[in-house]
């Protein structure tokens, strides 16, 4: 646990020098059950001695999920997926999408929780082909790197980053590495703060009319955050145990 603390700080710590360096750091995770609600009758605004008023009925007009990307370094939201699931295959598409939008970048770092399809057999075949190794995965349920979760999660990752930037000295050969955040402390994923921002400035008073339209907003928003609001998360946090 202390290892991939260390880790997840030191890539946070790091992430514009790495980034000069043509890496990129990248906290991602999924929101899910996010729901599109339609107010029966419209808000009434505010008024000289009264504040704003939300009508409290709704109807539900479905749920997606997201996949969000927070770019560490500058502070902005970058690929953002949506749609009705949030399987193995959707977050294989969402990295694979977010590497090809960026080409030119030598290696990447995913910070993420330990989500089941964070640590698939797609993604490890991902993994190995995007970092042109050729070796033999094994049998998923049966053998090899794809045996089982934790072998799965043990090629994924890069834990050792060198002292002077950040590079990972364990897996060099990956590309695209994935940096586990310790069982119980998905909070140190610095998405999960976007989340919450997009919770309380958008969702929590938001009056969708359908699916589409939701995802409509969130995306708009998404840009006016990046334009108006986007800056690097001051992370003070150094693994020192939490008290109240």
């Amino acid at each position: 646990m202390a290892d991939k603390i260390e880790d997840i700080n030191h890539l946070y710590q790091h992430a514009q020098a790495l980034e000069k360096q043509g890496e990129r750091v990248v906290s991602t995770d999924e929101m899910t059950g996010v729901q599109a609600l339609e107010r029966k009758h419209p808000d009434l605004p505010v008024h000289p001695g009264l504040v704003a008023r939300q009508e409290f009925e709704y109807i539900r007009r479905g749920t997606c999920s997201l996949i969000v990307n927070f770019e560490v370094a500058s502070g902005h939201v970058g690929q953002v997926s949506a749609g009705p699931t949030r399987t193995e295959e959707d977050f294989v598409r969402h990295i694979q999408r977010t590497v090809e939008a960026a080409p030119r970048v030598s290696q990447w770092h995913f910070v993420t929780d330990n989500l089941n399809t964070h640590q698939s057999e797609s993604l490890v075949r991902y993994v190995a082909a995007e970092s042109d190794l050729a070796i033999d995965l094994g049998v998923k349920g049966k053998s090899g790197i794809l045996k089982s979760m934790e072998t799965r999660a043990a090629f994924c990752p890069c834990p050792q980053p060198s002292a002077e930037v950040g590079r990972c000295v364990s897996e060099p050969t990956h590309r695209i590495a994935f940096h586990y955040t310790p069982k119980h402390a998905s909070w140190m994923n610095q998405v999960e703060i976007w989340f919450s921002i997009l919770a309380r400035k958008l969702l929590k008073r938001g009056n969708f009319k359908s699916v589409a339209d939701l995802i409509a907003t969130v995306l708009a928003f998404v840009n006016y955050y990046n334009r108006t609001m986007a800056k690097p998360f001051k992370w003070t946090y150094q693994g020192k145990a939490l008290t109240i």
